[in-house]
């Protein structure tokens, strides 16, 4: 849940899926793209077999008319089936999810995995899965034998998941699918946080704020 102390307002936001889908590719492309109010350094931890130990983390933030700031915690969680406890753990308390999968038709299967196993980390951790914000991202579609986008879609027209594809090595799509989370993100929280009424912040101001839209570079 979004953790409101006084006059800053935080939210988690967490990229998940399976091992070297491009996770921690998508945080340092941000990172690079991407030029809010405030930003911090991007952290990582890394393995020889997993990039991603514990997690990365990019902060971000801006703020509101009201005087709010408004921050920005985005995370990775490591995509090795070993270290499902620290999944859990960096997913707690999400306030939206990136699920980064794999876009080659040899990963299908871990791709569907690494999805089953974010439903159930959800419920373990107490999210509401079938509310929470979520963005599908295809990922590496620069790659030979990927699937192609007719064919994911008709795979997921069923679901209420926007999708998105990327090639998050040169930043195709790595900030459309961000916006899509903001989007999804600011309309679940904006009345109960009271975001407009009270602080003046409407969806394109929002998204505009944490993407750094406007403001000087």
């Amino acid at each position: 849940m979004a953790e409101l102390d006084g006059n800053k307002l935080t939210f988690k936001l967490v990229y998940y899926g399976p091992a070297q889908s491009g996770k921690t590719t998508n945080l340092m492309r941000l990172h690079d793209l991407l030029q809010p109010e405030l930003k911090g350094e991007i952290m990582t931890m890394e393995t020889q077999n997993d990039r991603t130990l514990f997690f990365d983390l990019l902060p971000l933030g801006f703020r509101a008319p009201s005087g709010l700031l408004v921050k920005f915690r985005l995370f990775t969680v490591p995509g090795q089936v070993a270290h499902d406890g620290t999944r859990k753990a960096v997913l707690s308390r999400a306030d939206g999810v990136v699920f980064v999968a794999d876009s080659q038709r040899t990963q299908e299967i871990n791709n569907g995995e690494s999805f089953q196993n974010l439903a159930d980390n959800a419920a373990r951790v107490g999210i509401d899965f079938q509310t929470l914000p979520l963005v599908v991202q295809f990922n590496k579609r620069d790659l030979a034998d990927i699937l192609g986008e007719e064919e994911i879609r008709a795979r997921w027209r069923r679901t209420a998941w926007p999708l998105t594809f990327a090639c998050a090595l040169d930043g195709r799509g790595v900030r459309q699918t961000f916006e899509a989370l903001l989007r999804q993100l600011y309309r679940h929280v904006a009345e109960p946080l009271r975001l407009a009424a009270q602080h003046g912040i409407g969806e394109d101001a929002f998204v505009d704020g944490a993407l750094g839209v406007g403001l000087p570079t």
